[in-house]
């Protein structure tokens, strides 16, 4: 028996701005651990506040890590001479983004490729279930969740797997779901970050079939298959 995953988006896969600040701050310690020595939670604290200012230079997930380095470069550490690169603030990132990013990539020897491969070892857990059946069912205009998936992670979900803003209510949305030909004989998880949203689920006595997830402070199995609600 194989498994289909109906994962929401803000909140379960992604906090968007915040979430893609905070996985750059942890890969950036995997990929540089000594640029961390002496950083305490604070100044992690304010590197991710700079990365909300910085955030529309950002074409590419990647680049996320080139920002926190640069950030605590800048703030803590000695940047080799550069005309570019000395001095730099974060009006200079706004402003000359374009123009920094080779500039530190070739001081630093670092390649596009493994920063992309780094970064997205920060996707949630739930969608390196290859040998799984995923689904996206989200309040988010669809374009906007795929747009997000493919620059923060690297992840590309077929359009027809991802229920966005227009389609239904999320409970009819796992209606049909469960009633179509391929999914017949697989075991159901529901992963959502809204208590009222899987309360609404538990109610329609037709969905008894999916395992629900609230995500999330609290988080956990709700309602099992084997269980009562």
């Amino acid at each position: 028996m194989g498994d289909l995953y109906a994962l929401d988006f803000d909140g379960v896969l992604c906090d968007s701005c915040g979430e893609s600040s905070l996985s750059a701050v942890k890969a950036a310690k995997v990929r540089w651990p000594s640029l961390f020595n002496g950083v305490d939670s604070t100044l992690e604290d304010w590197v991710v506040e700079q990365m909300h200012i910085v955030r529309p230079v950002v074409e590419t997930g990647y680049e996320n890590l080139l920002l926190v380095r640069l950030l605590l470069e800048a703030r803590i550490h000695s940047i080799r001479k550069s005309s570019v690169v000395e001095g730099i603030t974060v009006e200079g990132i706004l402003e000359k983004w374009s123009e920094l990013k080779p500039v530190i990539m070739e001081e630093w020897g670092e390649e596009r490729d493994a920063l992309i491969n780094l970064f997205g070892e920060g996707v949630p857990d739930a969608l390196k279930f290859a040998s799984s059946t995923i689904y996206i069912v989200t309040t988010k205009q669809s374009r906007f969740a795929d747009a997000l998936l493919r620059e923060l992670a690297g992840v590309t979900i077929p359009p027809e797997r991802i229920f966005g803003l227009g389609s239904g209510p999320k409970v009819e949305v796992l209606k049909q779901l469960q009633k179509k030909p391929e999914h017949q004989g697989l075991k159901l998880h529901f992963v959502e970050d809204r208590l009222a949203t899987l309360k609404n689920v538990i109610k329609e006595p037709e969905l008894n079939g999916w395992n629900l997830y609230l995500e999330g402070e609290g988080g956990g199995s709700y309602k099992s298959q084997d269980s009562d609600p």
